[in-house]
């Protein structure tokens, strides 16, 4: 009976600490705005939540803005929404599928 108690004992705590683990993974949306340049940070009048995370295929498009060494055929886009200017539309960070890898920016709608 008392190897039985251990063992529970064991097992829940080992499931706790799982789950305190996974509540202090930052957000995709947190990671694309610490990349942010304070001139582009700015230009987010809400939230860094009121954007639209995607995971989306690497065409040539997006290709050409994120790094040369990221070789994965798939990539998070983060879109701010209304960061639109007058010249550009809005701000897309691309995230690589660790969701904690910023691979590149742009000001462009891909």
């Amino acid at each position: 009976m008392r190897k039985i108690a251990t063992l529970l004992l064991f097992v829940l705590t080992m499931t706790s600490c799982g789950l305190f683990e996974s509540e202090h993974e930052t957000p995709i949306e947190m990671v694309a705005f610490g990349a942010l340049s304070d001139e582009e940070s700015e230009l987010i009048v809400a939230s860094p939540k009121d954007s639209i995370v995607k995971k989306v295929s690497v065409n040539d498009e997006i290709k050409s803005v994120i790094d040369k060494n990221y070789n994965k055929e798939e990539v998070y886009a983060v879109t701010f929404n209304h960061t639109e200017t007058n010249s550009s539309g809005n701000l897309i960070v691309f995230i690589a599928l660790d969701k904690k890898t910023v691979v590149g920016k742009s000001k462009e709608s891909l």
